[in-house]
């Protein structure tokens, strides 16, 4: 080789190692940071481990107090089964690693978590802080406009008489009150007034009674003091009779033509009074006992945009729609310019005037994990926890808090749930769907928990598989080395899983160094349950899934 390919061969490696340089470089560049709470979370869990391996080697146990941090040992756990307490340091049974001690006056035994100020502005956590405020019963609902049936008029004939000529022909048309709705002709009055105006024209001081007795039997014959005054002014009989309407209104019913006869009685017209009119809401049966009667409604209609009919509840009629299961609301309702008519829908809010003095936090700030409503609050020093409450009412974005708050208190309103997330990585014992532990409840002993036998009853919920070599078995549990599981994101690692219910005998056909496939769930003590187990060569299923 002579000089001159020797110097390109040195310039050629001199280039490649430059280039694998900056390609180093520019991946660390580019390579995504770590999440903040799983960083969080990993140094937590490594800070506690140190403290583990310190307390084992100066014998220190729960009671006793750390020498370095000058805070009490409350017990030890694993982050990954948090529910299970250890008064001694040492491996978790659990999982590959150690268990972290949970000191006195920490966000462990506390129930919080804490986040730092950037870790939050990371989240995007925004906190309201609680007030006292008046709170009144708002309640939104579907109405159909009826008539009002208490401002109705019935016009009935007073007589046997015949129809002479009937003035207003069609349902719905509008009528004043006083105007003539139909002329009747009546022959028994005939006869009565005859028999009046003989004795008025008669001579004599002694008529007065007789005169008294012919009015009265024009009164049974069905005519008023106005006729019989036009009769006794006129000083002629007349047997017609003009039918007029008690009120303004519309006409709801034309009982009668010209022509027909009636008898006393007979329904001849109804008249109802347009000015008010009824709405009957559906209200369900849960909401009903928010609504009193004589409290103030405001409706809207469609037909109307923008116009605002004022009324309030009358009645809440003591009948339950079986298929619906609401109850109807009936409202009356000022019929402004005569805008409501009956089959129109109108929606209803409904105030209770009677306000009360609550506490009141933003809606959205309300968790409902399903076994109980959840709010998070914010503690000084950038500490969470979650409060169970007790909601009531809302109105206008604002929840009113029957238990569980006080004004003043600070609650997160936005990203609850990484918050609750973060609680998770760094083990908080207190999450959401959590109900809080029986004050003065005892923890289990370190011996008792590591050896708590499977649950009787076989556990519900979704079936993981996975593939493992058998590290040891006991009557109790086996443990796995087993490789990942996506359907739950667990990576590969070395833990115990216990036994199906009811059938520690299996494990007597097992040993160390067996490969083996496997199924498992999570029991309600959150220790994952095996289902089934089979050996890899084929071997028949050890156990059956439950």
């Amino acid at each position: 080789m002579n000089r001159k390919q020797l110097l390109i061969g040195t310039l050629v490696a001199s280039a490649l190692v430059a280039g694998g340089a900056g390609m180093y470089w520019l991946g660390t560049q580019r390579a995504a940071p770590p999440a903040a709470g799983a960083t969080a979370a990993a140094s937590g869990a490594a800070e506690g481990e140190d403290a583990t391996r310190r307390h084992i080697a100066s014998g220190l146990k729960a009671g006793d107090t750390d020498p370095v941090s000058g805070r009490k040992i409350l017990y030890y756990h694993d982050p990954m089964v948090p529910q299970n307490k250890f008064d001694k340091p040492a491996k978790s049974p659990f999982m590959d690693m150690m268990l972290v001690p949970v000191f006195a006056g920490g966000e462990s035994d506390q129930g919080m978590v804490s986040i730092s100020p950037r870790v939050q502005q990371n989240l995007g956590i925004r906190t309201a802080i609680a007030t006292e405020g008046a709170v009144g019963t708002k309640l939104q609902a579907v109405g159909t406009i009826v008539f009002n049936e208490r401002n109705q008029a019935v016009v009935q004939s007073r007589a046997s008489a015949f129809v002479q000529r009937v003035h207003v022909r069609a349902t719905l048309d509008g009528v004043r009150a006083g105007q003539v709705l139909a002329e009747l002709y009546v022959p028994d009055w005939i006869a009565a007034q005859e028999e009046f105006l003989g004795l008025r024209r008669m001579k004599g001081n002694d008529l007065g009674p007789l005169i008294e007795g012919a009015k009265a039997r024009m009164r049974l014959a069905g005519m008023n003091d106005d006729q019989i005054r036009r009769v006794e002014a006129s000083g002629r009989p007349d047997p017609r009779v003009d039918i007029t309407s008690p009120i303004t209104g519309l006409v709801t019913e034309i009982g009668v033509r010209d022509g027909m006869a009636v008898g006393m009685g007979t329904t001849m017209f109804k008249v109802n009074d347009f000015a008010t009119v009824w709405a009957n809401a559906e209200i369900p049966e849960s909401q009903a006992h928010l609504l009193r009667r004589g409290a103030p409604v405001v409706a809207e209609s469609p037909m109307q945009p923008g116009e605002r009919f004022n009324g309030k509840v009358e009645q809440l009629l003591p009948s339950v729609d079986p298929s619906t299961r609401t109850i109807k609301a009936r409202v009356e309702l000022a019929n402004k310019n005569a805008f409501l008519v009956p089959g129109m829908f109108v929606s209803m809010e409904f105030t209770e005037p009677r306000q009360r003095r609550s506490v009141l936090i933003p809606t959205e700030a309300l968790i409902y994990t399903g076994q109980r409503t959840v709010v998070m609050v914010a503690e000084a020093g950038g500490r969470f926890r979650p409060v169970e409450v007790e909601p009531g009412t809302e109105s206008g974005g604002q929840s009113e808090i029957r238990k569980g708050l006080q004004a003043g208190q600070r609650v997160v309103v936005s990203s609850q749930f990484l918050v609750d997330s973060e609680a998770s990585l760094r083990g908080v014992e207190a999450r959401l769907n959590n109900a809080p532990a029986a004050a003065g409840a005892a923890s289990p002993p370190a011996s008792a928990a590591a050896t708590a036998p499977a649950q009787s009853a076989a556990p519900a919920g979704p079936v993981h598989q996975g593939t493992a070599k058998i590290e040891a078995v006991t009557k109790e549990a086996l443990t796995l080395s087993h490789g990942p599981i996506p359907s739950i994101k667990w990576g590969a690692m070395t833990m115990d899983f216990q036994l199906p219910p009811a059938r520690d005998k299996v494990a007597a056909d097992l040993k160390a160094g067996d490969q083996v496939s496997f199924e498992f769930v999570m029991g309600k003590d959150g220790l994952p349950q095996l289902t089934r187990v089979t050996r890899a060569a084929g071997a028949p299923a050890l156990g059956a899934r439950q």
